[in-house]
């Protein structure tokens, strides 16, 4: 295995919890990394999965018409699309998802051989609807309704969690940990964060001297963590409202990256987080002690990369792209239970169910060239696309990560 396939592996192997980057990122890389030879290549957390081509011969839903029309609150279900906006400016919602916030990352350089992937986060206002810079925080995860967010400051692990109040910009107040922190994730009612414990920074980097290897340019790059480097220790299970709660350890694995958060079930009684490699979903359930569990019935034949997990009635799972998929442009639904597919939705990768037929999906722009993936809200059923942001131009320079989406449920 030559150096272009153990980065095109590693990038592959990374996922972060709430975004990753799009389909065939690291292909993206070491073909602009070909192109400008004298350029650093900055990786990041990738991929997602690879995805599907036509519809199957079962009833497919009703498609529907869809409106876009302006509005100026948070609250409500109408559409709220920017094409002309990348990053966005201004709100971009669907239905019961909104855009809570969007982040980019590059590295920051620790030693000669060691660097750590810096996020730098955009955060909706709720009461302007515009996206405002907030250097503050080195992870940030928004608790549905998007008004209020966990936040972690700058050096990771952290030793305190910030309750964020989105309007005002000013923290609450701070739940002291015993152990560090890289890592948030809110229950699906808001009441409860899991907090991911970490021995070191998880987004570690380490330099490979591209130059030793036939068929790389004679620099070095930043590439991440191998799996199985993961400084992971357990995770704490909090309450919001008082910050009370108990520390689990859970056991070392090979098959995980260097950051590999916790997020809790459907229902809160459970924990998962991606493996690599799993024959499962890519996933392992957890207890609240932080024992390794069988998956619940209906999550059962989930991603743990594909972000969109089930519809809003439990009875859909938004799945990813698959191996026969030739134009990257259709992904599969799936009943959650069997696992059998039931229909085929435009997108390249689902992100968040708009309601119990609709998406938003990152879909191939128009027209030829590399992958140019916009925002789009997609029905299952239809190949109607409606465009929700502008086009995320690629880097070629590559000196940042893309912007990364954070979607939440946005409620009355």
């Amino acid at each position: 295995m030559n150096v272009d396939e153990l980065v095109r592996d590693a990038l592959r192997e990374q996922a972060a919890e709430l975004a990753a980057p799009g389909p065939g990122f690291a292909d993206r890389v070491l073909a602009v990394r070909r192109r400008r030879r004298t350029r650093r290549l900055v990786s990041v957390a990738a991929a997602t999965t690879a995805v599907v081509a036509v519809a199957v011969g079962v009833p497919l839903l009703d498609t529907g018409k869809e409106e876009v029309r302006p509005a100026a609150v948070l609250d409500g279900n109408g559409v709220l699309a920017h094409p002309d906006q990348s990053p966005p400016r201004d709100l971009i919602a669907a239905g019961r998802s909104v855009l809570a916030a969007y982040y980019t990352a590059e590295p920051a350089v620790r030693s000669d051989d060691r660097a750590a992937l810096t996020r730098t986060y955009w955060l909706l206002d709720p009461e302007t609807g515009r996206y405002e810079k907030d250097d503050r925080w080195s992870f940030v995860a928004v608790a549905p309704g998007a008004r209020t967010a966990a936040v972690l400051e700058r050096e990771l692990p952290a030793r305190r969690i910030g309750i964020l109040d989105l309007a005002t910009g000013r923290v609450d107040r701070w739940i002291p940990v015993d152990r560090g922190v890289g890592g948030l994730a809110f229950s699906r009612d808001g009441g409860r964060l899991v907090a991911t414990t970490y021995g070191e920074h998880p987004d570690l980097m380490v330099r490979m001297k591209a130059g030793q290897k036939e068929g790389f340019p004679a620099d070095e790059v930043w590439v991440p963590q191998f799996s199985g480097k993961s400084s992971r220790s357990g995770f704490y299970v909090l309450d919001v409202a008082d910050g009370k709660g108990a520390w689990s350890p859970v056991a070392k694995r090979r098959d995980v990256n260097g950051r590999q958060d916790f997020a809790f079930s459907r229902d809160g009684r459970l924990l998962y987080a991606q493996v690599i490699g799993g024959s499962d979903g890519m996933q392992q359930f957890y207890d609240l002690a932080g024992n390794e569990v069988a998956a619940p019935a209906d999550e059962r034949h989930l991603r743990s990369d594909v972000g969109a997990r089930l519809s809003p009635d439990g009875s859909l799972a938004a799945l990813g792209l698959t191996a026969e998929a030739k134009d990257k442009s259709w992904s599969e639904i799936r009943d959650p239970r069997t696992g059998k597919e039931v229909a085929r939705v435009r997108g390249a990768e689902l992100l968040a169910w708009v309601d119990d037929r609709r998406l938003i999906a990152w879909e191939r722009a128009p027209g030829p060239g590399e992958y140019r993936p916009r925002l789009v809200l997609v029905t299952i059923g239809s190949e109607k696309v409606v465009p929700l942001s502008g086009v995320r131009e690629p880097d070629d320079y590559l000196e940042t990560v893309e912007w990364q989406p954070v979607f939440v449920e946005r409620r009355a």
